[in-house]
């Protein structure tokens, strides 16, 4: 009999799992470890559980012997949803990276944006995360975003993933600016049915964001793939971020906008790209599907 050969999955490790299972063994130094940071006093004042960690780990370590900062998201606390103490543990983070002249940036991003309890502290966090990403890739350093856990990437998260210099998903994953939930409560289910899962996984998954050329790899749940990807975007030449950059990603993004405003569901969009059976595209494998993308 053949052995079943089992994936070594991401989506269900929690984040320290996540880190020890993609760096090189033993590399990996976290900072601020438990006990060393302080609980979140908004949480306290309002009765609410902190977390020792505040739902992030941030720390150094190497893949294939490259020194690397890294830090991973949390989703099982409080939806990985960033406040005052968790944004400030991956502002320091970005900001030692660029201090210790680092050869990358590592993020696993697992959240649903702001942590709606600390208001404005919160909200204040998110802005700060973007401009320390923004002040990384400044400086000639390459930020390499992983979206493959149970939260996604949401919100202000959603936005700072897309300041990365390259964003690598798993099918698993999902990217928006608002979440299913969301969008469902302002407008109404009519709209969006965050219920449907497989209408989510169209619209937000990882799948879609490839086929629409907003991530630059698609690859399966698996440690061994997500790892081989983040080697490779880090051994890619690295594109300073500059306005006229910046422009044309947005030129791109409108003449999407243009093109498929009011469409409420992958299939319509994969549809019009020409892409054949469209509807089979769910069942493919992330190989598969960027076979699509090449062929």
């Amino acid at each position: 009999m053949d052995q079943v050969m089992l994936k070594n999955s991401f989506y269900e490790k929690t984040a320290r799992a996540r880190i020890q299972a993609v760096v090189d063994p033993d590399s990996f130094n976290e900072i601020l470890k438990p006990l060393q940071v302080e609980v979140s006093p908004h949480l306290a004042a309002l009765d609410i559980p902190g977390s020792f960690d505040d739902g992030v780990i941030i720390g150094t370590a190497t893949i294939n012997q490259s020194p690397i900062h890294i830090m991973a998201q949390e989703g099982q606390f409080m939806g990985g949803a960033v406040g005052e103490i968790h944004g400030a543990k991956i502002v320091g983070i970005l900001q030692k990276a660029i201090q210790d002249q680092s050869s990358g940036v590592v993020f696993f991003v697992d959240s649903g944006g702001v942590r709606l309890h600390e208001a404005n502290a919160g909200l204040i966090a998110i802005s700060e995360i973007m401009r320390a990403m923004l002040q990384v890739r400044d400086a000639g350093i390459p930020i390499i975003t992983v979206i493959g856990g149970t939260c996604g990437a949401f919100g202000g998260m959603g936005i700072s993933a897309c300041l990365s210099s390259a964003i690598i998903m798993t099918e698993e994953g999902r990217l928006a600016l608002s979440g299913p939930e969301v969008i469902e409560t302002v407008k109404g289910v009519e709209e969006f049915d965050s219920k449907d899962r497989a209408l989510v996984w169209r619209v937000t998954g990882g799948k879609h964001r490839y086929l629409l050329n907003h991530v630059q790899a698609l690859v399966e749940d698996d440690i061994a793939e997500i790892r081989a990807a983040i080697v490779n975007q880090l051994n890619q030449e690295l594109v300073r971020l500059d306005l006229a950059q910046l422009q044309q990603q947005q030129q791109q993004l409108e003449q999407q906008q243009q093109r498929w405003f009011g469409k409420n569901d992958g299939l319509q969009i994969w549809q019009e790209m020409g892409i054949t059976h469209p509807e089979k595209i769910p069942m493919l494998s992330a190989h598969d599907v960027v076979m699509l993308t090449q062929g």
